[in-house]
């Protein structure tokens, strides 16, 4: 069996490949390659995600899980005055976010390899987004829920899309029982964007 992205190093073989992808009215180009989440296209759930989110341009954004880049690279575009960190547990879609970064010309991002947060513990966060890494497991995904709720400044807002066959009333549920306040701001084909502010 092939392993899956949720893995810290793909085994599969490199095939990488280039397209150009329009969001939030910014045309950015990215490379993907095999081993990594969703390589031939911008998926469904991260572009309603990125459609939808608000925040200040001087905010501090967490992309947890970022793969190579689309959600935390636009949402660099959006906080032109702030600064984005991304983070994924796969080396190889933390390589190609690094490589998409400069091929787009976008300077106010740090990417780096890291099992949840690991690699930002006892930092501070004004934005957290993700759309997170169901097939890692339900535990995975309430971790990114609950630990990233001691990483939000008071008053930061975690974002996250999630499909409703993969589990979007269980995840409502628990960001329910650990945010003040949890909002469905968004739902289209399934999918349901989910606002909870700490």
């Amino acid at each position: 069996m092939a392993d899956h992205y949720y893995t810290s190093r793909p085994g599969a073989k490199h095939d990488e490949q280039q397209f150009t992808f329009t969001l939030r009215g910014h045309e950015l180009r990215f490379i993907t390659d095999a081993g990594v989440f969703s390589r031939d296209r911008v998926d469904f759930g991260s572009q309603l995600l990125i459609e939808t989110i608000e925040f200040d341009e001087h905010a501090r954004v967490l992309d947890v899980g970022c793969g190579y880049g689309p959600m935390g690279l636009t949402a660099a575009k959006l906080a032109n005055k702030g600064q984005v960190t991304m983070l994924d547990v796969n080396e190889r879609a933390v390589e190609l976010a690094r490589r998409n970064a400069q091929l787009n010309g976008i300077t106010n991002v740090e990417i780096l390899v890291s099992d949840v947060y690991s690699a930002v513990q006892g930092r501070v966060f004004d934005v957290i987004v993700t759309n997170p890494p169901i097939r890692a497991g339900k535990e995975i995904v309430h971790r990114i829920f609950t630990e990233g709720y001691e990483l939000l400044a008071e008053g930061g807002e975690m974002w996250v899309v999630i499909q409703k066959k993969q589990g979007a009333p269980s995840a409502l549920r628990k960001l329910q029982e650990v945010y003040r306040e949890v909002e469905e701001v968004d739902k289209k084909k399934g999918y349901s964007i989910f606002r909870a502010r700490k």
